[in-house]
């Protein structure tokens, strides 16, 4: 008997979710992880010494007639090759995979890229939402490539954002991404000479980087700043600094996964800036209203998003609801 498999390329990821729906289906996501309807393990990463990549396997399970009328396995076989950029191509590659949860079938198969870029920024998008300040107006983003151009779009889709400061390590990459982006908002984008000028003007700041050590300091940020911090998900990776992370209130995907798999969160423990102790709140707490989001308008907020198996799931089992419903879309047979 033949298995209908839905499959999704990039452009029709794009266009079956929104960014505003991705959003909304983020925040039923973490309702559901806090209610216990996913069950989430740590992501396996390999680095083979014969590869210039890495291999990363990230599964999920989902059993939330919301998000998909019966329960789902998923997974995301995905890559990082971070020389991509040069060669034209998005660093992260892969697919996400979704299977029954009841016989073990293949219900889906959908590029990873594209799910990576629009349910990072998602969830980005929900932070900023239940975090940042109601008057925030001025952005500075770290990061000129392929994930900064969604977490702008997702900033500006929960703040009416005024100006943008977009800082990179190579001013060509800032002109580029200003070119490309600037026509689709109202509000102007410009690079950033100084990046601890344009941090100091900013109520929100989000860091988009693949940097091995800290982009953004903490003596340069003011008082009430919302900070997303979501372009390292490994280790050996570290964007905010030791100081940043001890005086800001720190928000995040998963509190497990933060504690294994943070560079930021484990270098300033190891730094002895922060202790074990260090509360981390998780946004699905903060949907529930079982723990605060932000208490003040002086508070510095940080959400350290790593990345969750869970976001690419419900991503693909929303798609694969959507064909179901509509029809619309491809089916290949297995």
């Amino acid at each position: 008997m033949s298995l209908q498999v839905y499959t999704a390329t990039a452009e029709q990821v794009y266009g079956g979710l929104s960014l505003r729906d991705g959003i909304q289906l983020m925040r039923r996501a973490f309702l559901a992880l806090a209610d216990g309807k996913i069950d989430q393990p740590l992501r396996t990463i390999v680095k083979s010494p014969l590869s210039t990549g890495y291999l990363g396997l990230m599964p999920a399970c989902v059993d939330d007639p919301g998000i998909y009328p019966t329960p789902v396995y998923g997974v995301k076989v995905g890559t990082l090759f971070p020389g991509n950029p040069a060669l034209g191509k998005d660093p992260h590659q892969g697919c996400v995979m979704l299977m029954s949860g009841e016989t073990g079938e293949t219900l889906a198969v959908v590029d990873a890229s594209s799910v990576t870029a629009l349910r990072t920024a998602a969830v980005s998008g929900l932070a900023a939402d239940l975090l940042a300040r109601p008057d925030a107006r001025v952005l500075t983003l770290f990061g000129a490539g392929h994930q900064a151009e969604w977490q702008l779009r997702a900033m500006a889709a929960v703040r009416p954002l005024e100006a943008v400061h977009v800082v990179s390590r190579h001013p060509d990459s800032a002109r580029r991404f200003i070119e490309r982006m600037q026509p689709e908002f109202p509000f102007a984008l410009a690079a950033a000479a100084d990046a601890r000028s344009a941090v100091a003007q900013s109520d929100l700041v989000l860091t988009a980087t693949n940097s091995a050590a800290p982009v953004l300091q903490r003596s340069w940020i003011r008082a009430g700043t919302h900070i997303v911090a979501m372009g390292s998900s490994t280790p050996s990776h570290c964007e905010i600094d030791a100081d940043t992370m001890a005086d800001a209130r720190l928000f995040v995907d998963r509190a497990e996964s933060t504690r294994n798999e943070s560079g930021e969160y484990l270098g300033a423990l190891r730094a002895g800036r922060i202790d074990a102790g260090k509360p981390l709140t998780e946004l699905g707490a903060v949907l529930k209203g079982t723990e605060p989001g932000r208490r003040d308008a002086a508070e510095i907020t940080l959400f350290k998003s790593l990345g969750l198996a869970l976001e690419d799931v419900v991503v693909a089992a929303a798609l694969r609801r959507l064909f179901d419903e509509s029809g619309q879309g491809v089916c290949v047979e297995l």
